[in-house]
């Protein structure tokens, strides 16, 4: 699975110093599930995405809606499990990070993202 990068651009702040990219089918249908946590500095990109789940996970997570131009469309804090989020219908990837990390990071709607290849 292909690994990434994920840097705020208009902060400087690292959301993800090494985040999985979800591509094919399989990968996206699976995404976070049967994992006991997601580690700092961790993250799932899915891609394409406009609506993720959490049934079935055991911890929450931060989300972040991705325009195509990897602009921040919409963000969640702490998504808990059990749950369906909204579906973004302008959303191209959905990027999940542990949960307190848009907090930490200052991320919010409008910032783009700058996502590098590892």
């Amino acid at each position: 699975m292909r690994r990434v990068r994920i840097v705020n651009a208009s902060r400087g702040s690292v959301l993800a110093e090494e985040a999985e990219v979800a591509e094919t089918p399989s990968a996206r249908r699976r995404g976070l599930l049967g994992r006991d946590s997601l580690p700092e500095g961790g993250g799932l990109l899915i891609v394409p995405c406009r609506q993720v789940h959490s049934f079935g996970m055991r911890f929450a997570v931060d989300v972040v809606f991705l325009d195509r131009a990897l602009k921040v469309i919409r963000a969640v804090r702490e998504f808990p499990p059990g749950r369906l989020s909204p579906l973004v219908f302008r959303s191209r990837a959905v990027l999940e990070l542990p949960a307190g990390t848009l907090e930490r990071t200052g991320t919010r709607v409008g910032d783009p993202l700058d996502i590098r290849t590892l």
